[in-house]
């Protein structure tokens, strides 16, 4: 208005001025008056379009903030918080901070510092050989030095039939003299026979108990002095077992089908019967010695698949960063091939099995083999990988019809993780010092464990032929036990060691050396989990990248995390152990009562199995999140916790969109790192590659085979969770971002072009959304 006025009073001068003049001022007059006019009203005409734009502007201001009010006041009538209002000193991590969780952090250092002093009395009274040794029925040590075994490092069996009682497997123990020997015999004799002959004598005294006083033969047999009978036998782990042949379809010893055992003829059968009562208990020790003997054979391939996995892992992370959507494509495509051809060959299995003379053997008809190739000469095995091969394509290719439409997001979501690795790329490091803690906290554990395992004190009982002998199975004292009434009352019993005791104190202890290996390695991945979101949050609130980025992101984030927030991880950590003790509680307590008839228990442990499982699940996922909060706003676990649940309930489409397909995404990519490096580990463990023909010479080419796979999953999990940490702290952000911000030239969002076109975010910002 003013300027109009201002221009109305120059025209009106003017025009006076020309009045003044005769003719030629009139004409020049009314040239000049036009020429104002029209002005005059392009810059009105200018100045109302601008008024009528910010008029809209701030129509669309106010409307936007009655929006946030009311959002605002619904999210709080709805319990999810107050959404995050604009900060403009916020640049992202805050950097002054003070200690979290302070008494966490304390009960944590003493917690370590106990079980630090807890490995030390398992090492001190530990006895590892009580694991890996035989022991003879004196309690010692077949092989130990210093005492009279030390030559003497395989245990014999007195009498092998006895072995075939019952007893063997309810007492753990077979009931007959146990002796240390330098060698295992080589012959048939007996008792009654060498005792009466020089040189079978010389030869059978070696397998007598030392010291033993020359009687006659009854009285040595009363006092079990001797064995009643020795048979032909091999050293196998470290015990004298019968040396089984097989001759024109019959078993035999040293070619004979029959033997005397001092008494009468016996068949070589029963033999097998009693060494079959023994191998039961020692199935699983032979096992694990096969086991063992093919990871030494097979491990220098097995590390070097694990560096095929980790340079494949990187390999498709820097991928990523330029060809983000053919990546994901190439993952989608290999999942679906790589599951598409072990269905292709489960099913060549099976069709070439059931063509055989043995199709219609089953599983069940086999029952339970340590040798896990019987079970691969079953059409019923292949057929059995094949259809859960199928239901795993069937539901993947659900999975990613109902996902099509999103898949363009993820890849975008994708693409911004990969500039943010670009710009950290140290974090791809970062993996490597996890996958270092948790071997360490791995290694502890199982040593600790077999220290304490071996740390009871020896436990001796009665043993006796006669099944009606009262004392059976009674604990005794091997000092003063000839000078009791049980040899008495049964005539021919024994004080023999039976195992090492499991007091009721190893067995906490036991359960201590559990609970602080969860404690400490899911503290270990929470360490990680802060480091990360810390250093990825950085770059996301930077406004300008990378000239904002700050330096060493990851070694600022990590010290951040150790300094200021041990209490906070180790009370989440916390958290998730005692949930996860109970799953093992309740695992173990399912195996045993498993062949238990009542249906009401089995059903109460299903649900209570399946409750603790997904309440585990929920748990990891919000101390994730509350690990991405406390990293950049450096507050304790329950706030982080409560602020990170208020923050994802607010964006709960936007987590089921963005955050859960990329999820699926990776998990894709570990399937198909994972699933390739197994095919050409099969390949290769079977001499089935023409390149490669002397490969390791295995007992079971699945036991290395299925190490590869594992081991190749957790390498791809390990990098790929870098990027998986990345989107997720991205995501958080992204989303808190929304609501602190809204685009303005005052309030610019920090996201960057690839995200605001997620959510159709231009430059209008929330007036378009609104």
């Amino acid at each position: 208005m003013a300027s109009r006025g201002g221009m109305a009073s120059r025209g009106g001068m003017a025009s006076r001025r020309v009045y003044n003049k005769p003719g030629r001022g009139r004409a020049r007059t009314g040239l000049k008056s036009k020429v104002s006019k029209v002005a005059m009203t392009e810059e009105t005409n200018e100045m109302v379009g601008r008024g009528a734009k910010a008029m809209r502007l701030d129509r669309a201001t106010m409307a936007e903030e009655r929006e946030v009010g009311w959002n605002t006041k619904e999210s709080e009538e709805d319990g999810k918080g107050e959404p995050q209002k604009f900060d403009p000193n916020f640049r992202g991590p805050i950097h002054n901070r003070s200690c979290t969780d302070v008494i966490c952090c304390v009960i944590f250092i003493i917690f370590i510092i106990g079980y630090i002093a807890l490995g030390t009395v398992a090492w001190i009274y530990g006895d590892p050989r009580r694991v890996t040794y035989p022991t003879d029925s004196q309690g010692q040590f077949c092989g130990q030095q210093g005492t009279s075994n030390a030559n003497k490092t395989i245990l014999l069996y007195y009498n092998m039939l006895k072995c075939a009682n019952p007893a063997v497997l309810i007492n753990l123990q077979c009931p007959t003299t146990q002796l240390c020997v330098s060698k295992c015999p080589d012959r048939f004799a007996t008792l009654l026979t060498a005792h009466n002959i020089p040189a079978d004598w010389n030869y059978y005294k070696q397998f007598c108990k030392p010291g033993f006083s020359s009687k006659t033969s009854l009285e040595i047999l009363k006092h079990d002095d001797c064995p009643s009978m020795i048979v032909p036998s091999r050293p196998f782990m470290q015990r004298c077992f019968p040396d089984f042949n097989s001759l024109n379809g019959k078993l035999t010893v040293a070619n004979k089908t029959t033997f005397n055992d001092g008494s009468v003829d016996q068949s070589v059968t029963n033999l097998k019967t009693a060494v079959n009562g023994i191998s039961n208990l020692m199935n699983a020790q032979d096992y694990g010695l096969r086991i063992f003997e093919d990871y030494a054979n097979s491990w220098y391939w097995i590390l070097i698949s694990l560096v095929i996995s980790m340079l494949v892992s990187l390999f498709f992370i820097l991928l990523l960063r330029f060809i983000a959507g053919v990546c994901v494509w190439i993952i989608i495509v290999g999942a679906i091939v790589a599951i598409g051809y072990g269905i292709g060959h489960c099913y060549w299995e099976y069709s070439r099995l059931s063509k055989t003379l043995d199709a219609s053997v089953t599983i069940s008809d086999i029952g339970l083999q340590t040798d896990f190739n019987v079970y691969l000469q079953l059409s019923q095995t292949w057929l059995i990988f094949m259809i859960l091969l199928a239901v795993i394509e069937v539901i993947i290719l659900i999975v990613l019809i109902f996902l099509r439409q999103r898949l363009q997001i993820a890849i975008e979501l994708l693409k911004e993780g990969s500039r943010a690795v670009g710009y950290v790329m140290t974090a791809l490091l970062y993996p490597i010092f996890t996958f270092f803690l948790i071997f360490v906290c791995i290694a502890y554990f199982a040593v600790t464990a077999i220290m304490l395992a071996s740390s009871g004190i020896p436990v001796y009982k009665v043993t006796s032929t006669d099944d009606k002998c009262i004392h059976n199975n009674a604990i005794c004292i091997p000092q003063t036990f000839s000078t009791t009434k049980i040899p008495t009352e049964c005539p021919g019993s024994q004080c023999s060691f039976a195992f090492y005791s499991d007091e009721r104190y190893i067995v906490l202890f036991h359960l201590c050396n559990l609970f602080a290996f969860l404690w400490l390695v899911n503290f270990t991945i929470a360490l990680g989990q802060c480091t990360l979101a810390g250093a990825f949050a950085s770059y996301y609130w930077a406004l300008k990248k990378p000239e904002d980025i700050p330096a060493c992101p990851l070694f600022s984030s990590f010290s951040r995390a150790i300094r200021y927030h041990t209490g906070s991880l180790a009370f989440g950590a916390f958290i998730l152990s005692v949930v996860q003790m109970i799953r093992i509680v309740l695992e173990y307590l399912d195996h045993k009562l498993k062949q238990s008839q009542n249906a009401y228990t089995r059903y109460v442990l299903c649900c209570l199995k399946c409750c603790f499982w997904c309440l585990e699940r929920f748990i990891k996922f919000i101390n994730k999140n509350a690990y991405i909060m406390i990293a950049i706003y450096g507050k304790n676990f329950c706030t982080s916790s409560k602020n990170a649940f208020f923050l994802l309930m607010r964006n709960i489409i936007r987590v089921a969109v963005l955050d859960k397909v990329t999820e699926f995404l990776l998990f894709l990519g570990k399937l198909l790192i994972a699933g390739s490096v197994g095919i050409l580990a099969f390949y290769f463990f079977t001499h089935k590659l023409a390149a490669v023909e002397d490969g390791p010479k295995l007992n079971y080419f699945w036991i290395p085979m299925v190490t590869v796979i594992i081991g190749a999953f957790l390498v791809a999990h390990g990098f790929f969770n870098v990027y998986s940490m990345c989107v997720d702290t991205l995501f958080l952000c992204f989303c808190e971002d929304l609501e602190r911000n809204d685009g303005s030239s005052s309030r610019p969002y920090f996201m960057s072009p690839g995200l605001r076109r997620i959510l159709h975010k231009g430059d209008s910002g929330a007036i378009s959304s609104s």
